[in-house]
C-alpha cells in the first residue's frame, strides 16, 4: 500500500538522502552540474577570437623548444608518416581557448584500469571521448611482466592515455589550424637545426636511452655525424619524438638498435611559460585535469609547483 501524502507535501519532490554516502554523491553530482553550467556560461560570455587564437598558435610554433617536440615520424609501409605530437596538441588546446581536456581513471580492478580521455570545446559544445582499458602488464621481448608498483601503473596509464588524449584534442580543433601549426613547426625546426659538434653530441646522447648508438645514426643518415646536414637533424628529431611518445620503436628505424623498454625511458619533460602555466591552472580549476597531470608531466619552477599544490 502506498504511503499517504500529507497535506502541503509535494508528491513529486525528491526525498532527502537517507545516508551520508548518498548525501555525498548527491552533493558531488550537483557540484559537477554547476561546474559544467558555469563553464558553458563563461564560454558564451567570453567567446574566442579565432584571429587572435590563430596568432597565438603561430607565435608558439616559432619557439624552437616546442617545435622540436611538436612533430613525430614513424615508418609505415616503407614510407615515413609525420603528424602532430601530444605536446603540440596540448599547446593548440591552450591557445585556441575554451577547451577542457584530460585523462580520467574511471576504475582500477582485476589487474587493469578503465580510462577515459576527453576533449571538450565548451564554446561549440563539441566533445571527443575515448574510453579504453589498460592491463597492468608490461610487454617485453622476454615476455609479459605484471605491474604492482603504483608508480609503474600510473606511468603506464599516462603513456597509453597520452595518445588517446592527442586524438581527442585534434578532433575538436579545426584541421586547417592543426595543419598550419605543423607547417610552422617544420619551418622553425629547419631554421633552428643545430649541426654544431655540441648539438650533434647532445642528439646522440638523447638517442642512447633508446639503445641507438652513434654507428646506428650514421647508418641511417648514410654519412658520418661530422657531415650531418640540417635536414638530417630535422629527420632525427622527428624520430626521437616518435620514440619518446611510443609511436614507434628504435628497431623500426635502426637495424642495430638494442631493445629498450619504452617504460624504462625517462622522457624529458617540457616546461611551461607564464601564459601556458596560467592556462594549465585554469584547466585544473575547471576540473579538466588534476594536479598530478601538471606536477608529473612538466618541469616546473619552484613558484609554479607551489602554485599548483596550493590549488
Amino acid at each position: 500500500m502506498n504511503a499517504p501524502v500529507h497535506q502541503n507535501q509535494n508528491p513529486f519532490a525528491v526525498s532527502a538522502p537517507q545516508t551520508q554516502a548518498m548525501s555525498t554523491v548527491q552533493s558531488d553530482s550537483q557540484r559537477a552540474i554547476a561546474e559544467v553550467q558555469a563553464a558553458l556560461v563563461i564560454a558564451k560570455q567570453f567567446p574566442r577570437n579565432p584571429i587572435e587564437a590563430y596568432d597565438r598558435v603561430m607565435n608558439a610554433c616559432q619557439r624552437p623548444g616546442l617545435a622540436q617536440s611538436a612533430v613525430y615520424s614513424y615508418a609505415r609501409g616503407g614510407t615515413s608518416v609525420t603528424g602532430p605530437s601530444i605536446r603540440l596538441a596540448e599547446m593548440l588546446a591552450q591557445n585556441w581557448g575554451n577547451i577542457q581536456y584530460g585523462i580520467r581513471e574511471l576504475s582500477s580492478e582485476n589487474g587493469e584500469s578503465t580510462v577515459e580521455a576527453f576533449a571538450w570545446d565548451v564554446e561549440t559544445n563539441t566533445r571527443q571521448t575515448k574510453v579504453f582499458q589498460v592491463p597492468h602488464i608490461r610487454y617485453t621481448r622476454q615476455g609479459t611482466k605484471k605491474l604492482t608498483d603504483p608508480r609503474d601503473i600510473y606511468e603506464l596509464v599516462a603513456n597509453n592515455g597520452a595518445r588517446r588524449l592527442r586524438a581527442c584534442i585534434l578532433g575538436v580543433i579545426p584541421g586547417d589550424v592543426v595543419d598550419a601549426a605543423v607547417d610552422q613547426c617544420e619551418k622553425t625546426i629547419h631554421a633552428s637545426a643545430d649541426t654544431s659538434p655540441e648539438g650533434v653530441q647532445k642528439l646522440i646522447k638523447a638517442f642512447e636511452q633508446f639503445g641507438v648508438s652513434k654507428d646506428d645514426i650514421e647508418g641511417f643518415i648514410q654519412r658520418r655525424v661530422d657531415a650531418i646536414t640540417p635536414a638530417n637533424v630535422v629527420s632525427l628529431r622527428k624520430i626521437f619524438t616518435s620514440l619518446r611518445d611510443g609511436m614507434s620503436s628504435a628497431k623500426d628505424w635502426f637495424k642495430g638498435a638494442k631493445t629498450v623498454e619504452v617504460a624504462a625511458v625517462e622522457a624529458p619533460k617540457p616546461t611551461l611559460n607564464d601564459d601556458e602555466f596560467n592556462a594549465a591552472l585554469e584547466q585544473l580549476n575547471a576540473g579538466a585535469i588534476d594536479k598530478a597531470y601538471i606536477l608529473n608531466g612538466y618541469t616546473l619552477t619552484d613558484a609554479q609547483r607551489v602554485a599548483v599544490e596550493a590549488q
